[in-house]
């Protein structure tokens, strides 16, 4: 932005500021507006060059999930023993909490579960979701301090089915960044790799599965929250289709964007808490024998262009374990994908603004910096861009839809990169540069605008130590089918690097 262009909108913002009565925390408000629309100038300028649309603006439509076509049987599957017991899961948290700062509350003693197909499975879930006794504080000193006295619907219906929760899992702020450098209860550590962030905003439940202190966390995804912190602690995890799982009692980030799922050791504990987040009497058999007869798509173009060579590596790893699998797999293209991050920008900015309103006027001291000026900046997007991008969006999400006429999954790297290291605010992959979060949000946020089921496992592991997560996603309402060809990728990764 020319210097003249940011002294004008300097000046606007406080004039506009006082009169919607939005606090200027400090004399430099203005000047930080400024400085953190600059970070977005290529989504906005992206934007505003847009074809206008005729489209209807984005309505999420009922979530429809496919019955379960699986040949295998859950019994069939043998996985080691992670923390089996609520009493060994909750000492686990206690010795590695204070130096790992994975949790935001934990239990005081062990819960003992209902009977059910989740007996007595410890989860954790993230500090957005309700669970009665913890408060719900969104990670952040702005957060209610008072414990809840109801269940979020996700988590009641698994107590139901026998889980029990040993603790709140730690997060990006407000579920509003990528690092989970959470500043009022500590960054989250990466067990898989220290030197590297834990990825965000559900940093603390990916954690704690790579900790092995749960083989099952609760996370949220706004625009790869769930997929992003998997692939950078090198666990599984997954986005089911929006709104499958319900969101009442869950603190809103972007509502028309945010989803809940599970994050897990394999996708077979995924599989396994999906169908009690479903609700559903027992779970289904889902799994399969091969691959034979799915047509698998190869994003290239925008999600191909650049890439971090290890990255591309373990692509074409995967690509090859697929067709041995008896999978046929094709290239495939979606040229609106450049729209993306313009969209996004536009949505998540907007919708987060009005979430947490009453927090920015009623606590604005009581929010970091990075995200209270992140929040504030969303008072000075216009109406009509937010409409705009939605009857956008309208467009995008039919052309995802569309490839699935051509294909049964689409694969890609859940990030262009391996997982960045701790302190990072750039990234350069190949040639170009970009921010922190645009460079890991890039391939996951298409899926989040789409609702698309999707899910990131661990493939393999850079020369620095770094996991790198690789991404299926799959028409929207046909999760058990993405979960079956993710177990079977998963498993392929396994004979390759030798894994348990």
């Amino acid at each position: 932005m020319a210097s003249t262009t940011q002294a004008d909108l300097r000046y606007t913002f406080e004039q506009y500021a006082g009169w919607i009565q939005q606090p200027l925390t400090k004399p430099s408000s203005a000047e930080q507006w400024v400085q953190r629309l600059a970070i977005n100038e290529a989504e906005i300028q992206h934007f505003l060059q847009l074809p206008l649309s005729k489209a209807q603006p984005y309505q999420a439509r009922p979530a429809q999930i496919k019955d379960a076509q699986g040949t295998v049987t859950r019994a069939q599957f043998s996985l080691p023993a992670i923390a089996p017991e609520p009493e060994q899961a909750l000492q686990r948290a206690r010795d590695l909490n204070p130096d790992m700062h994975l949790f935001t509350a934990l239990a005081q003693t062990a819960p003992n579960g209902q009977a059910g197909y989740l007996h007595n499975l410890p989860i954790a879930v993230k500090d957005m979701t309700a669970v009665a006794g913890f408060a719900v504080t969104a990670g952040s000193a702005s957060g209610d301090v008072e414990p809840v006295t109801q269940d979020a619907l996700s988590v009641a219906r698994l107590r139901a089915k026998g889980a029990v929760v040993i603790g709140m899992a730690n997060q990006h702020e407000m579920a509003f960044g990528a690092s989970s450098n959470n500043p009022r209860y500590g960054r989250v550590i990466n067990p898989a790799s220290p030197e590297h962030i834990p990825g965000g905003s559900s940093g603390g439940s990916a954690a704690i599965v790579a900790a092995d202190v749960c083989r099952v966390t609760l996370g949220t995804d706004t625009g790869g929250s769930i997929r992003l912190p998997a692939a950078c602690c090198g666990v599984v995890g997954f986005k089911p289709t929006y709104d499958s799982v319900p969101r009442d009692g869950s603190i809103d980030v972007a509502p028309s964007l945010d989803h809940l799922g599970p994050i897990a050791k394999y996708v077979q504990d995924c599989a396994l808490v999906y169908a009690g987040l479903l609700d559903l009497p027992q779970e289904p058999d889902w799994a399969v024998d091969n691959l034979d007869g799915i047509r698998v798509g190869r994003l290239g173009g925008y999600f191909a262009e650049p890439l971090e060579s290890q990255v591309l590596q373990a692509l074409d790893q995967a690509c090859l374990g697929l067709e041995k699998d008896k999978a046929s797999v094709q290239d495939i293209l979606l040229p609106e994908a450049h729209m993306a991050a313009a969209l996004q920008f536009m949505i998540i900015t907007s919708e987060a603004t009005a979430s947490y309103t009453d927090r920015l006027q009623e606590k604005p001291e009581q929010i970091s910096e990075e995200i209270r000026i992140r929040l504030e900046i969303g008072h000075f997007l216009p109406a009509p861009w937010y409409l705009r991008a939605q009857k956008l969006r309208t467009e995008f999400n039919a052309r995802i839809e569309a490839l699935f006429d051509q294909v049964d999954i689409l694969i890609c790297p859940t990030m262009r990169c391996p997982a960045p290291k701790v302190g990072a605010t750039e990234v350069q992959i190949g040639h170009k540069t970009y921010p922190l979060h645009t460079a890991v949000t890039q391939l996951t946020m298409p899926f989040s605008l789409s609702g698309s089921p999707a899910i990131s496992i661990p493939w393999s592991v850079a020369q620095d130590g770094a996991p790198i997560g690789l991404q299926l996603i799959a028409r929207q309402g046909d999760d058990w089918r993405l979960l079956a060809v993710a177990q079977r990728l998963e498993a392929a990764g396994h004979a390759l690097f030798g894994k348990n």
